[in-house]
Protein backbone atom coordinates (compact mmCIF):
# COMPACT_ATOMS: atom_id res chain seq x y z
CA UNK A 1 0.00 0.00 0.00
CA UNK A 2 1.28 3.69 -1.22
CA UNK A 3 1.28 6.78 0.88
CA UNK A 4 -0.11 9.55 -1.79
CA UNK A 5 1.00 12.85 -0.55
CA UNK A 6 -1.39 15.04 1.07
CA UNK A 7 -1.32 18.92 1.26
CA UNK A 8 -3.48 20.81 3.40
CA UNK A 9 -6.84 22.81 2.18
CA UNK A 10 -8.35 25.47 4.56
CA UNK A 11 -11.91 26.44 4.83
CA UNK A 12 -11.11 29.86 4.03
CA UNK A 13 -14.71 30.91 5.05
CA UNK A 14 -14.54 29.05 8.25
CA UNK A 15 -11.34 30.02 9.40
CA UNK A 16 -12.04 33.75 8.96
CA UNK A 17 -15.58 33.84 10.62
CA UNK A 18 -13.48 32.54 13.90
CA UNK A 19 -11.21 34.99 13.07
CA UNK A 20 -13.80 37.41 13.48
CA UNK A 21 -15.06 36.09 16.63
CA UNK A 22 -11.66 36.38 17.87
CA UNK A 23 -12.03 39.42 17.22
CA UNK A 24 -14.78 40.47 18.90
CA UNK A 25 -13.74 38.77 21.61
CA UNK A 26 -10.81 40.37 22.01
CA UNK A 27 -11.89 43.67 21.86
CA UNK A 28 -14.05 42.89 24.86
CA UNK A 29 -11.69 41.35 26.85
CA UNK A 30 -9.54 44.71 26.68
CA UNK A 31 -12.62 46.79 27.32
CA UNK A 32 -13.11 44.45 30.37
CA UNK A 33 -9.60 44.58 31.34
CA UNK A 34 -9.55 48.39 30.78
CA UNK A 35 -12.98 49.02 33.41
CA UNK A 36 -11.81 46.52 35.91
CA UNK A 37 -8.30 48.35 36.00
CA UNK A 38 -9.34 52.41 36.31
CA UNK A 39 -12.88 51.07 37.57
CA UNK A 40 -11.91 48.78 40.38
CA UNK A 41 -8.34 49.25 40.87
CA UNK A 42 -7.59 52.53 39.67
CA UNK A 43 -4.81 51.72 37.45
CA UNK A 44 -4.55 53.58 34.40
CA UNK A 45 -4.22 51.59 31.49
CA UNK A 46 -3.31 53.68 28.18
CA UNK A 47 -5.03 56.67 28.98
CA UNK A 48 -5.09 58.65 32.31
CA UNK A 49 -8.66 58.21 33.79
CA UNK A 50 -9.26 62.17 33.75
CA UNK A 51 -13.21 61.06 31.84
CA UNK A 52 -13.90 58.46 34.32
CA UNK A 53 -13.30 54.70 34.07
CA UNK A 54 -14.35 54.67 30.54
CA UNK A 55 -11.04 57.30 29.50
CA UNK A 56 -11.31 58.79 26.38
CA UNK A 57 -10.65 57.87 22.97
CA UNK A 58 -7.75 55.36 23.99
CA UNK A 59 -9.81 52.97 25.18
CA UNK A 60 -11.91 52.57 21.74
CA UNK A 61 -8.29 52.55 20.55
CA UNK A 62 -7.31 49.76 22.41
CA UNK A 63 -10.12 47.26 21.95
CA UNK A 64 -9.73 48.02 18.37
CA UNK A 65 -6.29 47.34 18.03
CA UNK A 66 -6.41 43.94 20.36
CA UNK A 67 -9.50 43.27 17.51
CA UNK A 68 -6.96 44.06 14.82
CA UNK A 69 -4.19 42.16 16.25
CA UNK A 70 -7.07 39.14 16.52
CA UNK A 71 -7.40 39.50 12.89
CA UNK A 72 -3.78 39.95 11.88
CA UNK A 73 -3.42 36.30 13.95
CA UNK A 74 -5.68 34.64 11.43
CA UNK A 75 -4.11 36.09 8.37
CA UNK A 76 -0.70 34.80 9.60
CA UNK A 77 -2.15 31.88 10.25
CA UNK A 78 -4.15 31.00 7.35
CA UNK A 79 -0.32 31.79 5.46
CA UNK A 80 1.39 29.52 7.79
CA UNK A 81 -0.98 26.96 7.21
CA UNK A 82 -0.51 26.95 3.07
CA UNK A 83 3.61 27.68 3.33
CA UNK A 84 4.73 25.75 5.96
CA UNK A 85 5.42 22.45 7.56
CA UNK A 86 4.11 22.31 11.49
CA UNK A 87 2.22 25.30 10.72
CA UNK A 88 0.77 25.55 14.22
CA UNK A 89 3.92 24.92 15.80
CA UNK A 90 5.14 28.39 13.72
CA UNK A 91 2.29 29.99 14.55
CA UNK A 92 2.63 29.03 18.49
CA UNK A 93 5.66 30.67 18.22
CA UNK A 94 4.51 34.13 16.54
CA UNK A 95 1.84 34.72 18.72
CA UNK A 96 4.47 33.76 21.86
CA UNK A 97 6.66 36.59 20.74
CA UNK A 98 4.08 38.48 19.49
CA UNK A 99 2.49 38.41 23.52
CA UNK A 100 6.06 38.64 25.00
CA UNK A 101 6.92 41.67 22.69
CA UNK A 102 3.45 42.92 23.97
CA UNK A 103 4.09 42.47 27.36
CA UNK A 104 7.59 44.46 27.59
CA UNK A 105 6.16 47.81 25.84
CA UNK A 106 5.01 49.17 28.77
CA UNK A 107 7.99 48.88 30.61
CA UNK A 108 9.59 51.17 28.06
CA UNK A 109 7.20 54.33 29.10
CA UNK A 110 7.32 56.69 31.80
CA UNK A 111 4.26 54.76 33.74
CA UNK A 112 3.88 53.74 37.10
CA UNK A 113 4.65 50.49 38.27
CA UNK A 114 1.01 49.94 38.62
CA UNK A 115 0.46 50.99 35.05
CA UNK A 116 3.04 48.72 33.72
CA UNK A 117 2.50 45.94 35.13
CA UNK A 118 -1.48 45.68 35.11
CA UNK A 119 -1.09 46.72 31.24
CA UNK A 120 1.47 44.24 30.76
CA UNK A 121 -0.65 41.42 32.23
CA UNK A 122 -4.01 42.57 30.22
CA UNK A 123 -1.28 42.34 26.73
CA UNK A 124 -0.66 38.77 28.38
CA UNK A 125 -4.31 37.90 28.94
CA UNK A 126 -5.15 39.43 24.78
CA UNK A 127 -1.98 36.95 23.27
CA UNK A 128 -3.38 34.34 25.41
CA UNK A 129 -6.98 34.35 23.63
CA UNK A 130 -6.46 35.79 20.44
CA UNK A 131 -3.39 32.53 20.07
CA UNK A 132 -5.36 29.65 21.61
CA UNK A 133 -8.67 31.07 20.11
CA UNK A 134 -6.84 31.56 16.17
CA UNK A 135 -5.44 28.18 16.86
CA UNK A 136 -8.48 26.26 17.58
CA UNK A 137 -10.09 27.58 14.71
CA UNK A 138 -7.54 26.93 12.23
CA UNK A 139 -7.10 23.41 12.99
CA UNK A 140 -10.55 22.97 12.49
CA UNK A 141 -10.45 24.52 9.40
CA UNK A 142 -7.92 22.58 7.88
CA UNK A 143 -8.10 19.24 5.83
CA UNK A 144 -5.31 17.59 3.87
CA UNK A 145 -6.25 16.62 0.60
CA UNK A 146 -4.13 13.97 -1.60
CA UNK A 147 -3.14 14.87 -4.24
CA UNK A 148 -5.19 12.92 -6.06
CA UNK A 149 -8.01 14.80 -4.59
CA UNK A 150 -9.23 12.54 -1.90
CA UNK A 151 -9.72 13.71 1.15
CA UNK A 152 -7.28 12.34 4.39
CA UNK A 153 -8.61 9.99 6.67
CA UNK A 154 -7.53 11.71 9.63
CA UNK A 155 -8.18 15.44 9.05
CA UNK A 156 -5.13 17.30 10.71
CA UNK A 157 -2.18 14.36 10.82
CA UNK A 158 0.32 15.00 13.66
CA UNK A 159 3.02 16.48 10.91
CA UNK A 160 0.99 19.50 9.87
CA UNK A 161 0.32 20.75 14.04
Amino acid sequence: MTSEPVKPTVNAGKLWAGGGATAAIAALIAIAGILLGRGIFDVDVLAPKGKGAWGDASTGWYALGAALAALVATGVAHVLILTTPRPMRFFGWVVGLATVVGMLAPFVTDAARAEQFYTAGLNMILGIAIGSLVAGTARTATRLVRTGGQPSPRPYPQQYR
